[in-house]
């Protein structure tokens, strides 16, 4: 059985646990507590030695390190629902659909975190080795947050999923951000109704509720 080193409070995990569950896959799971920086030990770093989470470790011993390949691999493997598209077009438009929210979105959020909590200090991007915080980093995240927030819910005013018609895997990486922005009191307001309907309609989804 597939195996998902996990962390439930966490955006990155929880896009591969949303992806597992809207495919349907049976796995197991392993806990590495990020709050006690067990993904820094030695015991994690011989699974991933990117020292991030999430992980998917195969039947076989075999060790997927990061989201772009824990995706690919179960859309290949299971390809129903198809998340990444079926057209040649659909494909492209979600591609780029999830990298500028994963772009725009989620990496915001963490540039505005990361460079102004606490608890991080040192620590200001993910991965294996440390790095100072920059104070105004934190202040350019938020502007980029009001600014994605703004797009995705001009995007969204004719659309019922972020692309190709459909829920994808963009719709799975827009919604853990979405809900992602709360660590730095960011959410969508009454200025963005369309992203409230979206995600609104998002919630209704069995496996959103990971």
């Amino acid at each position: 059985m597939l195996t998902l080193y996990d962390f439930a409070m966490a955006p990155s995990p929880r896009r591969a646990r949303l992806l597992l569950a809207e495919k349907g896959v049976a796995h197991e799971t392993v806990v590495v507590d990020l709050r006690k920086s067990e993904q820094l030990g030695d015991a994690y770093r011989a699974i991933n030695p990117q020292c991030t989470v999430p992980a998917l470790r195969l039947e076989d011993g075999q060790v997927l390190g990061d989201n772009a390949a824990i995706t690919a691999y179960l859309e290949a493997r299971f390809p129903e629902p198809p998340l990444l598209g079926t057209t040649p077009l659909e494909k492209a438009e979600i591609a780029s659909w999830n990298w500028r929210v994963e772009f725009e979105g989620l990496m915001a959020v963490a540039e505005a975190l990361r460079n102004s909590a606490p608890a991080m200090k040192g620590r200001a991007l993910p991965g294996p080795d440390d790095y100072a915080q920059i104070p105004e980093l934190a202040q350019r995240g938020l502007a980029r947050l009001e600014h994605f927030f703004a797009t995705l819910n001009a995007h969204l005013a004719e659309r019922e999923t972020i692309a190709a018609g459909g829920f994808s895997i963009a719709d799975i990486t827009a919604v853990v951000a979405v809900d992602f922005a709360r660590v730095v009191r960011v959410q969508p307001g009454e200025e963005h109704p369309h992203l409230q309907r979206w995600r609104a309609a998002m919630a209704r989804r069995p496996a959103m509720a990971l």
